[in-house]
């Protein structure tokens, strides 16, 4: 899967915009939050932060964070997903994780390698400590339910 492709699916995990009080994100907009936006130049109103605009910011803060075009396809998005969800240094610990490496929260080489032969158990484990971490969170019983089915349908492909 592309970024473009990775995007179109992730905006539909996404949405448009919100600003749920319990959210520490805080105020969103296709799921960049007014701190990501205003870090990468915004600064108009989180109501109409463009899909463009995130598409831009979500291509150089996540996607390329991650160096996506260089994991296994199966995992690509995954990893992309989490970053976007959870940051692109928790990503990458439970990428690293999943493969066996130290967990230094960069993907570098080493990791590239090891999530390139892991072969195809490697989506299901990474889910796996994503969900783990995320079932431990003070905001669980808030998103929990939402993060879920979000996993579960990564890992159908949905």
């Amino acid at each position: 899967m592309n970024f473009d492709q990775s995007f179109d699916k992730l905006i539909s995990h996404e949405g448009g915009y919100s600003n749920d009080p319990r959210d520490p994100g805080g105020e969103t907009n296709h799921g960049v939050t007014k701190r990501v936006a205003a870090a990468n130049g915004y600064t108009g109103d989180m109501r109409e932060f463009t899909r463009d605009a995130a598409k831009a910011i979500y291509r150089k803060s996540y996607w390329d964070a991650v160096k996506a075009d260089q994991l296994p396809d199966d995992v690509r998005f995954h990893v992309f997903d989490a970053a976007v969800n959870s940051g692109v240094s928790q990503a990458a610990k439970w990428l690293q994780r999943s493969v066996g490496v130290p967990d230094d929260g960069a993907i570098g080489p080493k990791t590239i390698a090891a999530a390139l032969m892991t072969g195809p158990t490697l989506p299901a484990r990474y889910s796996g400590a994503r969900l783990q971490f995320m079932a431990d969170l003070p905001t669980w019983p808030a998103f929990g339910r939402g993060w879920a089915r979000r996993i579960a349908l990564n890992l159908l492909g949905s």
